[in-house]
């Protein structure tokens, strides 16, 4: 057993970022992910470096432990290989909006009929019930729809993006949940289910928990927005040499960093005795400790702090990260041989399980480079795959490359 989800069929018909996310974390998982692609195939083959067309570094570390089929769902053929590999696949994930399911015959009803076991869940913009239903999304705008960019800007001015798919990887991960409880209640019932994980309601309920703040009460008390994560002065710290992250937090923290600054009566002070006080005048703070740490170096802050019990960690970029020593004593990043991308890092699994532990068992696929094998695993004679590949209902890399007419 490679995981615990070992022996989980998946039939992955998502692209671009959230639903390769949800569908990595559950082949990571020890799933059997069939990622299933358009002759194009996902667009995110495109993003980033790469040494060969079609493998780039986002894909690469979206889609390991994944294998690659191409099928042509705007063709009979296609749509008729994929309902026959329905039939005994536990799950069916795709980031599609609903009617484009539906034109495709894949709705819910239709799957449900083919397979009533089945988990069919949809990763997609919004909510079917609501107004925005059939409206498209990305990442970028969700985080404005939920007001991301305005929660950033009382920090640095303009409205500004966080600087990573926060979006689509925190649904990516509910989605991810939510196929795990879909396919635990269904060993207890024996009974499959429609899920459907929209990314606005989804990433709302991810941001508004820190950020309705006075709004939770009717009437408010006060404004929107959990003061402290958008002060301006809430940064890593420079000292005289770096940064340092630092966590100043409990009662005793501040009481011993007060003291190791110098100022034990601040502990005194009614404006930062308590959590209450100290978020009040989170600004003042804010500029007591950035004059502080600029007085020590860096490896003077964290090793003073680090005795004192007092959350501090020196500031990486990602490429320090690499070297950072605790990644490199559990084995974060793994280098790898990729039989057609040559030498890679890879992102390690970063949980650890006493039983059922899981591996990397795949690198990312190139694209259909599994189409004839996957085919038979669901059960296609040789005949079968055969005509599918000659009518271009499926496509295999080996027999495109191989053709006398190419």
């Amino acid at each position: 057993m490679a995981g615990p989800l070992d022996g989980v069929r998946i039939l992955d018909l998502t692209s671009n970022f959230m639903g390769p996310y949800a569908s990595l974390l559950l082949a990571d998982m020890g799933a059997d992910v069939s990622k299933v692609e358009s002759r194009q195939g996902d667009t995110t083959r495109g993003v980033g470096p790469c040494r060969n067309r079609g493998m780039s570094a986002v894909f690469l570390h979206l889609n390991r432990n994944k294998r690659s089929i191409v099928l042509d769902l705007k063709s009979a053929d296609g749509v008729g290989a994929l309902k026959r590999m329905m039939r005994s696949a536990d799950v069916l994930l795709y980031s599609l909006r609903p009617k484009s399911m539906a034109r495709l015959g894949l709705s819910y009803e239709e799957a449900r009929e083919i397979n009533p076991r089945i988990i069919y869940c949809g990763t997609y913009g919004f909510g079917q019930n609501g107004p925005y239903a059939d409206r498209p999304a990305y990442d970028d705008l969700i985080q404005a729809a939920v007001g991301m960019p305005v929660l950033q800007s009382r920090k640095n001015g303009p409205p500004d993006y966080v600087a990573t798919a926060v979006a689509d990887r925190v649904v990516g991960m509910a989605a991810t949940s939510a196929v795990s409880m879909a396919l635990f209640r269904r060993e207890r019932t024996g009974q499959g289910q429609e899920v459907q994980v929209p990314m606005f309601e989804t990433f709302a309920h991810f941001v508004m928990g820190d950020h309705l703040y006075g709004h939770t009460f009717v009437p408010a008390i006060g404004d929107w927005g959990y003061a402290r994560m958008m002060n301006p002065d809430r940064r890593p710290y420079r000292t005289q040499d770096g940064y340092v992250g630092v966590n100043v937090y409990t009662d005793q923290h501040w009481l011993r960093f007060f003291a190791l600054a110098g100022h034990p009566e601040m502990g005194q002070d009614p404006r930062f005795a308590d959590i209450h006080g100290r978020t009040e005048n989170i600004g003042l703070l804010y500029e007591f400790l950035a004059r502080t740490f600029e007085t020590k170096t860096t490896a003077a802050w964290v090793a003073l702090l680090t005795e004192a019990d007092i959350p501090v960690i020196e500031m990486n970029t990602p490429e320090s990260l690499l070297d950072d020593p605790h990644m490199k004593e559990v084995g974060f990043f793994v280098d790898q041989e990729h039989p057609s991308e040559g030498r890679l890092r890879a992102l390690g699994i970063p949980q650890r399980w006493s039983e059922s532990s899981p591996e990397l068992r795949y690198p990312a696929p190139r694209l259909g480079e599994h189409s004839a094998q996957l085919l038979a695993e669901y059960g296609f004679s040789s005949h079968e795959i055969d005509d599918l590949l000659r009518c271009g209902a499926v496509y295999a890399p080996e027999v495109q490359d191989t053709s006398p007419n190419d």
